[in-house]
């Protein structure tokens, strides 16, 4: 069995396409660092504004942003403080990194600048 976030995503194969699409997509912003940890990726400007966690089959995101998102995607939103939401989507195929899904991560890494 896979131990660390990078094993995980490379031993699935829909978490590592997912993983390469959201990688792609995050090269066209300035400054981001990825940061492993033990069970997860941070992406970081300065401070963390999205969370990377392997799954089984896909991956779930943690965008860090000011409020809650109002979607169907979104599976869980928790308030972490007066001014920022954890808002985990959860992906299960590349083609769910689109326009709407990166609006919410540019807004992420707007927060950060």
């Amino acid at each position: 069995m896979a131990r660390t976030a990078k094993e995980r995503i490379e031993t699935d194969p829909a978490s590592s396409g997912i993983f390469q699409a959201l990688m792609d997509s995050l090269s066209a912003l300035e400054g981001c660092e990825l940061q492993e940890n033990a069970s997860s990726f941070h992406v970081t400007h300065g401070r963390a504004f999205l969370g990377i966690h392997p799954r089984r089959g896909g991956i779930l995101v943690n965008v860090v942003l000011e409020s809650e998102l109002e979607s169907d995607r979104v599976h869980r939103a928790e308030r972490v403080s007066s001014n920022r939401w954890h808002n985990e989507v959860i992906v299960k195929d590349a083609t769910e990194i689109d326009a709407e899904f990166l609006s919410w991560v540019r807004a992420a890494y707007a927060l950060t600048a």
